[in-house]
């Protein structure tokens, strides 16, 4: 889907092996089916991902690529093509290499060596896996440029697809009045989000009077920084309540803040989109990938230094002041 052209009437068999209310599924669906002459879905709804897997490949095992011009994997490519590749490969195959196996696993999260056996093996297979597509989309025009160099794919082969917001939630909507300013931060506490940057900022903020930090995510006790300033700590909220949040805050911390795993400079954060789609000021690493879509001159989008957390409280403390003069 490097263009609409690709897809262009087209009766295309649509894979994946993430659950069918996943914001990257739901964006790819839409424009198959806006671009598209039929789309036959091959997803599961079981929470469990090795059921939805199964699934996933009992189905594979009695489909007839002659009643499709083409297919579609999504998420995790890499479970799903080396697998049935004679099947697949009858008709011209995109797929969207989201993730990487070998960079998440390595690099991201640091569970393998990258020159250890699993580590060569995951390589392996992301290469295995583009080599099998006729084309690739991914999320920015950093990280397809890090696949083509790292796995040997052909960059005219690889299209970018920008992830979105779903905006039928996530929307402008008017705020209160807040008696402190209010600052919203939430993830799933990854990493490369750099959360230990933005624990750090709430440190050197923390007896910064009429300041007020809310922290959406699985933190655990042990990380929770107490000050004069109020902060808030939430585990967990549905879709609906955190775009509520979200709209009561002053600014956004979006991300991602780690200076040091590489896959941070190469994306855009999710939450970035999610922000943008709601009107909210935000603060963003600094980095490629970010650029892409958004600039120092654009209302309300502010860059900082990645991994510094005294640029992150200083860039804090100064658009608090500026905002509320």
């Amino acid at each position: 889907m490097k263009s609409i052209n690709d897809i262009k009437n087209k009766r295309i068999l649509f894979i994946a092996t993430k659950n069918s209310d996943y914001l990257r599924i739901t964006q790819e669906l839409r424009i198959l089916r806006e671009n598209g002459n039929s789309v036959t879905e091959i997803i599961s709804p079981k929470k469990s991902y090795p059921k939805r897997l199964l699934y996933v490949y009992r189905r594979l095992l009695t489909v007839k690529m002659s009643d499709y011009d083409m297919s579609f994997v999504g998420f995790a490519p890499q479970l799903v093509l080396p697998f049935f590749r004679r099947t697949l490969r009858k008709k011209p195959v995109i797929a969207d290499f989201f993730i990487s196996m070998y960079d998440t696993l390595c690099f991201d999260r640091k569970k393998f060596r990258p020159d250890s056996l699993p580590g060569k093996l995951l390589k392996k297979i992301d290469c295995r896996t583009l080599n099998l597509t006729d084309g690739a989309i991914c999320d920015t025009k950093a990280h397809g440029r890090y696949f083509c160099e790292e796995f040997g794919y052909a960059p005219e082969k690889m299209g970018v697809l920008y992830l979105e917001a779903d905006k039928s939630i996530y929307y402008p909507r008017e705020a209160p009045q807040n008696s402190e300013f209010t600052v919203l931060y939430f993830g799933s506490v990854l990493p490369l989000q750099g959360v230990s940057v933005i624990l750090e900022a709430i440190e050197l903020l923390k007896n910064e009077k009429g300041l007020k930090f809310v922290f959406i995510g699985p933190l655990g006790k042990n990380n929770v920084r107490k000050g004069e300033n109020i902060t808030e700590y939430i585990d967990w909220l549905p879709q609906e309540k955190l775009a509520e949040k979200i709209a009561q805050a002053d600014l956004c911390l979006a991300g991602h803040f780690d200076g040091s795993i590489m896959k941070a400079k190469r994306t855009i954060p999710g939450k970035a989109y999610i922000y943008s789609a709601m009107n909210k000021p935000m603060i963003l690493g600094d980095n490629e990938a970010v650029r892409e879509l958004y600039s120092e001159s654009d209302e309300g989008i502010y860059f900082t230094e990645m991994g510094n957390p005294q640029k992150l409280a200083e860039l804090i403390l100064s658009i608090r002041d500026k905002r509320i003069k």
